[in-house]
């Protein structure tokens, strides 16, 4: 059995991983289309004004959570004080329902790889789209096939696996990151998709668009859903987590703004609508790949780059059930991995279906796809980074002068981690549920 308390093999291979489960779906997939659906440059302002000031609290306070009790989500909690256990259990619970959608678009993502790979001509990308996520059987099988790759290099433990997966992964995510953005802005009219991303329209100002950049930005660090709170449990002693969170900040950033600049030249130069929602990756963007030379070969580039954030980002939510399973009950890693693809494999699949045999099944008025998203999204990640924050602040006590030397800032992080930052995400949750 592994040692019930792994740790990094080094910082470079803590931070490398910690970007990891930040960069996923939400830099390449979700942030273009939330952008260009909330008034492109203004919302790029606003994101990264926020991102850099109010979300390295709740980051922070994750990771010190976790390197302080040097134990897995419930135990965490528990050992702040024996009522919190529920607390903590919420973390795997909200790990497993987003895998049980995500990698729903995970199994996509590897049908589009495919796709570029045979260089199959689509008459209606949109048809297709719609068409092949209601076969049911294929969209089944790709789910399970991107399960069990996150489960395979988790199963493998921290340094053989996760530490393994994210060493390879995230250089080939940059590489690829950097080629496209240098394709794309070669094409003609760029500099109309980069005007759109940098020259801000403040006319756009709005408080929805704010609330928009700051679940964004909560979405994009993975922050409430348990991932770096075992992450920060595998920290040495030793390791300054204050400049390990902004490293964490500063690449999650500037992934994401890499991801605008390689897409939004793109959409501009064919002249497609950068507010074309969800459909943006799957549907948009391949009407691009379809009209260049060689777009077979940028497409399937692209999808792998889409793959690769996938990946790294399932990894560590997979891993917050996993620790859970393997401190609590004593398990193995082995063990708690097989026990974890059975129970996600009967969520996933439901969810995978919900395109096709079961689109007129529905709760809440939504199908199970679009419940698990609702779930995780809107109530359990601000629930959860809500509950970490007044447990930090004010039972855990954490302090800002532990960790930062600047009094002004130590107490501008007090203050934003006992009232500003719960009472922010007191808001979110509200306007979630609405």
């Amino acid at each position: 059995m592994e040692d019930k308390r792994p740790a990094w093999s080094s910082r470079y291979t803590f931070i490398l991983s910690a970007v990891g489960s930040a960069v996923g779906l939400g830099n390449i997939w979700r942030f273009p289309y939330i952008m260009g659906q909330n008034g492109g440059a203004i919302f790029l302002l606003v994101y990264l004004g926020l991102i850099l000031t109010i979300c390295f609290v709740p980051l922070f306070a994750e990771l010190a959570v976790g390197k302080i009790t040097k134990k897995e989500c419930v135990s965490a909690y528990e050992s702040i004080n024996p009522k919190f256990k529920f607390l903590g259990i919420l973390n795997p619970i909200t790990g497993i329902l987003i895998t049980s959608f995500y990698f729903v678009v995970g199994g996509w993502i590897i049908n589009y790889i495919l796709l570029s790979i045979e260089n199959a001509k689509i008459a209606n990308l949109e048809d297709y789209f719609a068409n092949f996520t209601q076969n049911s059987l294929s969209v089944c099988i790709f789910t399970l096939l991107f399960l069990f790759i996150c489960i395979l290099f988790t199963a493998r433990g921290v340094k053989k696996g996760i530490e393994f997966a994210n060493k390879i992964l995230m250089p080939i995510f940059a590489l690829i990151l950097i080629a496209l953005t240098m394709f794309s802005l070669n094409l003609p009219n760029a500099n109309l998709g980069l005007e759109y991303m940098f020259k801000p329209d403040f006319t756009k100002v709005n408080a929805q668009m704010f609330l928009s950049a700051l679940g964004q930005a909560l979405f994009t660090l993975s922050i409430g859903m348990g991932a770096l709170l075992t992450y920060g449990s595998y920290i040495k002693d030793d390791k300054n987590i204050v400049k390990s969170t902004y490293v964490i900040i500063f690449s999650d950033t500037f992934f994401a703004l890499f991801a605008g600049i390689m897409i939004f030249p793109s959409i501009f130069s064919f002249g497609l609508e950068p507010s074309s929602g969800a459909g943006l990756v799957f549907i948009t963007i391949p009407q691009i790949f379809a009209q260049i030379p060689f777009g077979n070969i940028i497409s399937a580039a692209f999808f792998i780059l889409l793959f690769v954030a996938a990946i790294t980002s399932g990894i560590s939510i997979v891993e917050v059930p996993v620790a859970s399973m393997i401190e609590r009950w004593n398990i193995s890693r082995v063990r708690a991995c097989s026990i974890l693809f059975i129970v996600i494999s009967l969520l996933a699949i439901p969810a995978a279906l919900s395109f096709g045999v079961l689109s007129n099944f529905k709760i809440l008025d939504k199908t199970i796809f679009d419940l698990f998203d609702f779930l995780t999204a809107n109530i359990l990640m601000p629930l959860n980074a809500l509950f970490l924050c007044l447990i930090a602040g004010w039972f855990l006590k954490i302090k800002g002068e532990q960790f930062i030397k600047n009094k002004f800032v130590s107490f501008l992080f007090d203050i934003g981690l006992k009232f500003v930052i719960p009472i922010i995400l007191a808001l979110l949750l509200y306007i979630g549920l609405k």
